[in-house]
Order: C-alpha cells, then structure tokens, then sequence
C-alpha cells in the first residue's frame, strides 16, 4: 500500500478544503494519484449535496455588489442551515462571485424550473424545426440529439445555476455555479441554496 505523507494530504486539503481525514482516504483509495483523489472527493461532495436537498434552510445572507461605474447592482440571496455556515468564509466567497456572475452574463432565471414550461416547449418546437430543415434525411435520433444539445444551450444562456462561475481566485475555474454550489455543500455538511437574485441596470 503507497504510503500517504501529512505533507500530501495537506495539500490536497488545501487545493480541494475538504476535512483532513476525507483527504487521506481519498489518496489512500487511489494510491497516492492527486488528480483522482481529487475527483474522489468531488463524488463525495455531489452525494452529500444529494443528501443534503431536503433539509431546512433557515439561515443564509444577502449579498450585494455595485458595479465600478456605478450602472449595474446585483442582490443575491444564498441560504443555509445554520448561522454558523452564514459566517463560513467559503460561503461568503461563494455570495460575492455569485453576485460577480450574474453582473456577467446576465441570466433571467434562477434554475430550470424557473424557467416558464410555455416558453421552454415553444424555444423546444422552434428548434426542432430548425433543426430538421438543416438536417434533412437525418435519423430522427441524431435529430432528438441535436435539438436535445440546443436546448442545453439555452438553458446555460438563460439560468444562473447552469452559467460558469465567475472566480476572481481563479480564471481559469471552468466549473458551472451548480457545481460549485454541490462541492461547497460536501465540505461543510450543510444544505446551501441559492434561492433567487436581482440584477438592476440603470435604465433597465
């Protein structure tokens, strides 16, 4: 068996912040290999998160940020279980980008099902008949899969849980703000949600 130093563990515990025994047996499942330990303990976190849906919210905050030109602000409010989470550092890093991504691309809905159903069959019908005139002769599978693609597309447009997370820390973070919601959710333990946000544009 590799033998795991307090030196590595202390590492992967820095680049991931989960707890020190959950780093060890992380590397001790993969033999020592970083990058697997690492998605390891991202498996572990999105099935806390799971866990964690149904459990009562009733503490959080509301974040907010002001554009430097003084033209965009956005409120966000982030819940959570206890008010100790609320006081949690890589929470409230979380409430600040959150309010950094919405400034960025400007999404009109919280989730999916936010989303009106009207609306969402309507954008489906347009596709797919867009679709089928540019794929003519085409399966009718390889059709269903390409409008199904689209219609991913349109949901990562228009939905705050499905566009990248703006991480000043780290540009080149390619993670979606869901997935940085469920990995903060398996570090500390707690249900964390974000409920709705506000995006006002001077003249908007």
């Amino acid at each position: 068996m590799t033998a795991i130093d307090a030196k590595t563990v202390m590492k992967l515990r820095q680049m991931t912040g989960a707890p020190m025994m959950d780093c060890k047996a992380a590397l001790k499942e993969t033999g020592g290999d970083m990058d697997k330990a690492k998605d390891v303990l991202r498996k572990k976190g999105m099935a806390t998160a799971a866990k964690a849906s149904d459990r009562e919210v009733k503490e959080g905050k509301l974040f907010s940020y002001v554009h430097h030109n003084g033209k965009i602000a956005v409120v966000v409010e982030v819940v959570c279980e206890t008010d100790f989470v609320a006081m949690n550092e890589e929470f409230n890093e979380f409430g600040k980008n959150l309010c950094l991504t919405v400034v960025a691309y400007a999404p009109e809905f919280l989730d999916r099902e936010s989303v009106d159903a009207a609306a969402v069959e309507k954008e489906r019908n347009f596709v797919l008949e867009q679709t089928r005139e540019s794929m003519q002769g085409k399966p009718e599978e390889v059709i269903e899969k390409a409008v199904e693609g689209r219609m991913r597309k349109f949901f990562e447009d228009k939905c705050l849980t499905e566009v990248g997370y703006v991480n000043p820390q780290n540009q080149t973070d390619s993670r979606k703000v869901e997935d940085v919601r469920k990995e903060l959710v398996g570090k500390i333990g707690e249900n964390i949600q974000v409920r709705r946000f506000h995006r006002m544009e001077l003249g908007g």
